[in-house]
């Protein structure tokens, strides 16, 4: 399959697709703060108004299967964290590390694996607080694990077809670049056998084939991390102190319920002793108070314990299934008050009918509907039992409450200021095995689309948007989590940006502009060697990446590869999947991924300490990637 001579040259479509392109890039690099999707959208607006594609062409992205297989991917990982899966897994791997180097090896395990079959902007919002409770209690600086947790992440998202947004996103337009070689057939444009072979390179992925590349470069890059990467990570011990700085510290009295998980462990084995932000007080057992507490003292059901701590340590307290708030014992129990229930933080106003009564005899949860977990006072804690305590004007309580408590009392005289607290939201952990189940059958259930024949009675059964749509569909119904937060967990900023930068792709295509880029491009290099074009166009990818969206470079690049494979005479999968690679192996700044943003703010870190960590990792990648990439998927029709 070659070109016309005509395509090299560019026609005035062709220019304003590549003009508004352009645009969009420096923009984007020169006026960070301009808001991505937007951006792309206008791209689109303009390259319509311009005539260069049909509306129907421009806006086909937002109905596009791999967005619609991303957002439902989005709200699956929703499921499996309100359930309490994603919580449960990374504390019992990382809970009793007790050094960095044992964190770490734990880290390169469990990131590594689950990021391979959940979305990595979703696994690294799930550890970062649970590194940051780990860093509290062992008195770490999280500037040592957070870029390390991001890498993971990346690494292990290229692993599978669904790790990552760019693979799915790829794998999509490959199917779509299949079907549109079978039109061509069909009409007459084209015979079989003159595109037979070429036409065979363009199926889909399967669920494994890039972790063939993917795999090695995963675990050759959490070896260079664990034995010489922690070492170029800076540590900065006034993390450890923003830990602790500006957080009201509360006395708080928790009790143990039979069902309860840490029922006859020792305090030890519990991981209730050395916490940084939480100290066990005492233990009252049926009215004989244990204190000073000892790592040997063992749990019972029926104990109340008495904790002074920070709020956010507290949120970790009631996530623990069995463990409640004792000093309100009209706490909900109930599966259903155990839905609806968070913790908020109040301040009491002088107008308040509180002050002057105890907690105990101000009838909180007849009043407001919320019961009271804690009290803070004038910067101190309070030492005496919660119950007892006479309220005063500019108390902070910590409260228990439903949802909504926030919104109804926001602008009540009661209280000077009204807020819920951050991650205190229930977990549903009665639900933990549907969520898990349904995990399991999404997985097989894409494994099994690449095999399912697509014009037969499995037809329905062979889209990867309608498996994830269906399994997010049943975390709703399940009640894994409600519809609302599944709502809110569809990042619509990542699908917009995706489903434009496609409208921006197919106008490149439609006009021409990535064949003639592509055609001059291989009569630049030459058409002799295919390595050459292959590094070519993993460098020109990863340097892309470092400043612009991963998602969109690769919509960008990828009709680029392959008619630049056409042009030259090879087969285009080892070029696509060379942008996959390099679309996802992104280490050299903060902005060139989604989850290296992330743990930006929480590790302290500066865009040099992502570069100086970085750039051996960038390079070894490489190195790997364009070794195996040729191996694995020949160059040869």
């Amino acid at each position: 399959m070659a070109f016309p001579a005509d395509h090299a040259v560019i026609t005035s479509s062709g220019w304003i697709a590549i003009g508004v392109t352009l645009t969009v890039f420096l923009v984007m690099v020169l006026r960070r703060g301009v808001p991505t999707d937007l951006l792309f959208l206008g791209g689109v607006v303009a390259l319509t108004i311009l005539g260069v594609v049909s509306p129907q062409q421009a806006l086909a992205g937002f109905a596009n299967p791999a967005v619609l297989t991303i957002g439902a991917l989005f709200v699956v990982s929703a499921g499996l964290r309100a359930t309490g899966v994603l919580d449960r897994l990374g504390n019992q791997l990382l809970g009793s590390a007790k050094t960095i180097g044992q964190a770490y090896g734990r880290l390169m395990a469990s990131v590594l694996t689950i990021s391979a079959f959940i979305m990595n902007t979703a696994v690294v919002a799930m550890f970062v607080p649970i590194v940051l409770d780990w860093c509290r209690r062992r008195g770490v600086s999280p500037s040592r694990l957070l870029i390390p947790v991001s890498y993971l992440a990346i690494m292990g998202s290229t692993c599978t077809l669904i790790g990552t947004s760019t693979n799915i996103i790829v794998n999509g337009l490959l199917k779509e670049e299949y079907a549109a070689e079978e039109r061509r057939i069909e009409l007459g444009q084209a015979s079989y056998e003159d595109v037979e072979g070429f036409h065979g390179q363009l199926v889909g992925m399967s669920l494994f084939e890039i972790g063939c590349v993917g795999l090695p470069c995963a675990l050759i890059g959490s070896l260079y991390l664990c034995f010489m990467g922690r070492r170029l990570l800076p540590d900065r011990t006034d993390m450890i102190e923003q830990l602790d700085e500006q957080r009201r510290e509360y006395l708080v009295e928790m009790l143990v319920q039979p069902e309860c998980r840490l029922v006859n462990k020792t305090v030890e084995e519990a991981g209730l002793r050395h916490l940084r932000g939480l100290f066990l007080l005492e233990i009252n057992r049926e009215g004989e108070v244990l204190t000073p507490v000892t790592p040997n003292d063992t749990l019972r059901a029926g104990d109340r314990l008495i904790f002074t701590g920070v709020v956010t340590t507290i949120v970790d307290l009631e996530k623990i299934p069995g463990l409640v708030p004792a000093a309100d014992m009209t706490y909900e129990f109930s599966r259903e008050g155990e839905r609806a229930r968070q913790l908020s933080e109040a301040v009491l106003s002088p107008s308040s009918p509180l002050i002057g009564t105890t907690v105990r005899r101000a009838n909180f949860r007849r009043r407001y509907n919320a019961g009271v977990v804690a009290v803070h006072r004038n910067g101190k804690r309070m030492k005496r039992k919660i119950g007892d305590i006479a309220l005063e004007a500019g108390d902070t309580l910590l409260l228990q409450t439903r949802s909504g408590f926030t919104d109804r009392y926001r602008h009540s005289r009661d209280f000077y200021l009204v807020a819920d607290v951050a991650g205190s939201e229930a977990r549903q952990t009665h639900l933990a095995w549907l969520s898990v189940t349904l995990l399991f059958v999404l997985i097989g259930w894409l494994m099994a689309t690449s095999l399912l024949d697509r014009s037969g009675p499995w037809a329905g059964f062979s889209s990867p948007a309608i498996a994830g749509i269906a399994i997010a569909g049943l975390m709703v119904v399940g009640r894994c989590l409600p519809l609302s937060e599944a709502r809110a967990s569809v990042d619509m900023h990542v699908l917009v940006t995706i489903a434009a930068a496609l409208g921006i792709g197919k106008a490149l295509m439609e006009s021409g502009a990535s064949q003639s880029l592509a055609h001059g491009f291989v009569g630049l290099v030459g058409s002799e060697n295919p390595y050459v074009l292959l590094v070519l166009l993993y460098i020109l990818t990863v340097a892309f990446t470092e400043t612009l969206s991963n998602a969109a470079v690769a919509i960008m690049l990828f009709d680029f590869s392959v008619q630049m494979a056409a042009a030259a005479g090879f087969s285009p999968r080892p070029f696509v999947m060379a942008i996959a690679l390099g679309a996802s192996l992104s280490f050299l700044t903060p902005i060139g991924y989604q989850t290296n943003l992330m743990v930006m703010g929480p590790g302290g870190y500066q865009p040099r300490d992502y570069f100086r960590v970085g750039w051996p990792l960038a390079i070894l990648m490489g190195v790997v990637a364009l070794i195996l990439i040729p191996i694995v998927w020949p160059f040869e029709l």
